[in-house]
């Protein structure tokens, strides 16, 4: 199940002053006690339309707070009561969001889950007087409208949206752990239908606005403005806001309808969906799905499905009931609070607490047009950055620029974007065979082979053409950045930036500091990584770094698993089971056998025991049949050319069978497989923030389930100590202990939580 997404950034907007108006005859007043209080939203009117402003000024997103809320009632009060007021339009003061969804620190406070449930009911009857207005209410929407702000704005009387890409509609609750709160369970289905609301419920999908009209979500659509004598967002802003008050007018002077006619087919569809046959099987086809998804770790998608089937069975008023009960529980619940911190942290990643950088990086040169070179170009030329994208041959180099217009042109075929928006984020990628350039590039990236010697000689040709302002950064998933910085004449300026395959999908971003690296250099590195879009963890170098140092005690915990008679596909459920979200003989033949092993030799030989006793011949046989993995077409499993269907290799398996044990397997139960496979990441986890090349837990907890899909439901490494209990971790781990040795025993962090069952990683 995917997991949060980050709602962005945005900049502040001075409040305005507040303006009533009675008839035709307009006067300002001066900020009485009851108005200072009132700091998020103001209104003024213009003729007979209240155009009401949101606008929170403690925060960069708008967000339905106690205070957001009180402001809105208040406000409505006044509205309700004047009147010459006639319609009103709901809009945001802030550029790019209207309301980016609840206020989660209201529901963090919660001690229980009536507590909780009572909020919930608040929100239900706020939007329930939107939605009985005696005047319509337009929501004009620009930028995010998600969870708590779409439930607003489907309780308004109409909704206007720009075509802005700023512009999403969603429901991401589920992925808090959550489900919407305040009527949405109850409104959306009617709205758009069965089918759409559970696709966006249950997957916390953003909507596009062109697609949100197409469904019914939205009723009319304005295009964005572009810049003139204003900025472009303000200009969109005020010209959505003109749109709207004109709109409001027209629906109060019955010109516009509220609602269009419908198509006789989607009459037809409706006459359908009333049907209960057919509404039964649809929530029985539904809840099968959600339930193979989520694998039963994550509570909240049944609860949704619940809360909709009631409202549809029973009545509106049952389905509210149902929404705010479920609401509390699921607001009290581990996976909740799990999935909460899981947001926290990343928002916390996105934060750069080095400082600005003191130059931008503008211009970025990349060495080696392979996949993780071609990737890195990919997420860099679509965030405007000028690109140079250099390898040694005129092959590779137009594999990857191929490879690269194929993804765009593949969201213009789905209308995700223009022609004309690929073509220009395609003009800011330059490819060649030498160092033309380089030498007004802020940044290099180099993306070859992990070969410390090629690496070597990269850095000495780069450093011989580029700037002294130039930083170089390694993209190495474990060879010492201190070794390769070795080689640089000003190590300062040299630094890990680690990105996962495939880039343009995976989040994180993992940089490696050596004891040179400066601080502004990690404060470059930072910057560009957000700016292209990734979540980002800091880490001192070491063999491994953090992410490959702690997934390989997977890989290794997996092939002993293998050898001892575990089944590709047990395995692949086992993993599912405990919540990992990527089967590891999968990730070994997206990584390459081949890679993996040398992985694997250069990690026994820092680490020794603690990974095992060094025996890879299972590996070494593998690679001499030629089964490399996904590249060769044949690893673990089998693999055809422009397909995802993918089948177990039988040949592997005996291969597998053959390779003998050098140790008695006695603790195989599943439940057994399953803390095996964990309480190694755990150790390994605690021993990196232990030895300080990790900074805090929750960059080790970010880490962890982006570097390699430790589970959300259980919020990371370290979060799983705190709520599994240090002490039972470590009784389990001796037993382990006594089997298979060193790569089970608890390293001293964790021991000294188990002795002290007070100490805790999160307060």
């Amino acid at each position: 199940m995917a997991v949060v997404r980050a709602v962005g950034v945005f900049s502040k907007f001075a409040t305005g002053k507040y303006h009533l108006l009675s008839g035709r005859a307009s006067r300002s007043f001066s900020m009485s006690s009851t108005l200072a209080a009132r700091t998020h939203v103001s209104y003024e009117l213009k003729d007979d339309v209240a155009v009401v402003r949101l606008h929170d000024p403690t925060a960069k997103v708008n967000t339905l707070s106690s205070q957001m809320q009180s402001d809105l009632k208040e406000v409505m009060g006044e509205i309700w009561s004047n009147k010459s007021v006639k319609s009103a339009v709901f809009i945001s003061s802030k550029p790019g969001c209207f309301i980016a969804g609840a206020d989660i620190n209201m529901i963090q406070s919660c001690q229980s889950s009536e507590e909780a449930a009572r909020l919930s009911q608040e929100g239900q009857k706020m939007f329930e007087q939107i939605e009985k207005s005696p005047i319509p209410i337009v929501a004009a929407i620009h930028g995010s409208c998600l969870g708590g702000g779409l439930e607003f704005a489907i309780a308004c009387q109409y909704r206007i949206a720009t075509r802005s890409k700023k512009t999403v509609l969603g429901t991401p609750e589920v992925m808090l752990g959550l489900l919407p709160g305040a009527g949405g369970t109850q409104r959306l289905p009617k709205m758009v239908g069965l089918p759409d609301a559970f696709d966006m419920m249950l997957t916390g999908r953003r909507i596009r606005a062109d697609k949100a009209k197409k469904m019914g979500l939205v009723n009319q659509l304005v295009d964005p403005l572009g810049p003139g004598l204003k900025p472009a967002e303000e200009r969109t802003i005020e010209y959505l806001e003109e749109i709207a008050v004109g709109v409001a007018k027209g629906i109060s002077n019955k010109k516009v309808p509220l609602t269009k006619e419908k198509s006789l087919k989607e009459k037809l569809q409706d006459k359908l969906m009333d049907l209960a046959p057919v509404r039964k099987k649809i929530f029985k086809t539904v809840s099968e799905k959600a339930q193979n998804q989520s694998k039963g770790f994550y509570p909240a998608p049944a609860k949704i499905i619940e809360c909709v089937q009631t409202g549809l069975e029973q009545g509106r008023e049952a389905g509210y009931l149902a929404e705010s009960e479920n609401f509390g529980k699921l607001a009290m619940s581990p996976e909740s609070k799990s999935l909460i911190g899981v947001y926290h942290g990343q928002m916390a990643c996105r934060k750069n607490h080095f400082g600005f950088p003191e130059k931008e990086v503008k211009k970025l040169g990349i060495l080696g047009a392979g996949l993780m070179g071609t990737g890195v170009a990919q997420v860099s030329i679509d965030k405007g950055l000028t690109t140079i994208l250099k390898d040694t041959d005129v092959e590779s180099i137009s594999r990857g620029q191929e490879h690269i217009y194929t993804s765009l042109d593949n969201k213009v075929k789905r209308k995700f974007m223009t022609s004309f928006e690929r073509d220009v984020i395609m003009s800011n990628l330059s490819v060649q065979l030498d160092y033309s350039g380089f030498e007004s590039a802020d940044m290099v990236i180099e993306a070859v082979v992990e070969d410390m010697d090629i690496k070597h000689q990269v850095l000495k040709e780069v450093e011989a053409v580029i700037p002294p302002h130039c930083i170089f950064a390694t993209n190495t998933s474990a060879l010492p950045v201190t070794e390769i910085a070795a080689a640089s004449k000003r190590p300062e300026k040299v630094i890990g930036m680690h990105y996962f395959s495939p880039v343009d999908k995976m989040q994180l971003l993992e940089i490696v500091t050596t004891d040179k690296t400066s601080q502004d250099t990690i404060a470059s590195a930072f910057s560009l990584g957000v700016k292209q879009g990734k979540t980002v963890i800091v880490v001192k170098d070491c063999p491994g770094f953090y992410t490959t140092r702690v997934c390989f005690h997977l890989t290794f915990e997996t092939l002993k698993l293998l050898q001892e008679g575990i089944s590709l596909e047990e395995h692949t459920a086992i993993g599912h089971s405990v919540g990992l979200s990527l089967s590891i003989p999968l990730i070994c033949d997206e990584v390459g056998l081949d890679v993996i092993l040398h992985i694997s030799e250069f990690l026994f030989n820092a680490y020794g025991s603690r990974y095992g006793e060094s025996d890879t011949r299972l590996l070494e046989t593998l690679l001499e049949r030629g089964f490399k993995g996904r590249k060769s077409g044949k690893g673990f499993f089998l693999y055809e050319k422009g397909k995802n269907y993918k089948s177990v290799n039988t040949q592997a398996v005996e291969i597998i069978k053959k390779v003998p044990l050098t140790y008695h397997p006695s603790i195989s139960s599943a439940w057994d497989i399953e803390h095996r496979l964990i309480s190694r990441v755990v150790n390994e986890s605690l021993l990196c923030l232990q030895e300080g090349v990790l900074r805090n837990p929750v960059e080790g907890d970010i880490g962890a389930i982006f570097g390699f899909g430790y589970p959300p439901s259980i919020g990371g490494p370290f979060r799983f100590v705190d709520t599994f209990g240090a002490e039972r971790l470590v009784s389990i781990m001796r037993k382990y202990e006594e089997v298979y040795g060193a790569p089970f025993t608890p390293c001293q962090l964790l021991l000294d939580h188990a002795k002290d069952p007070s100490k805790k990683f999160y307060k």
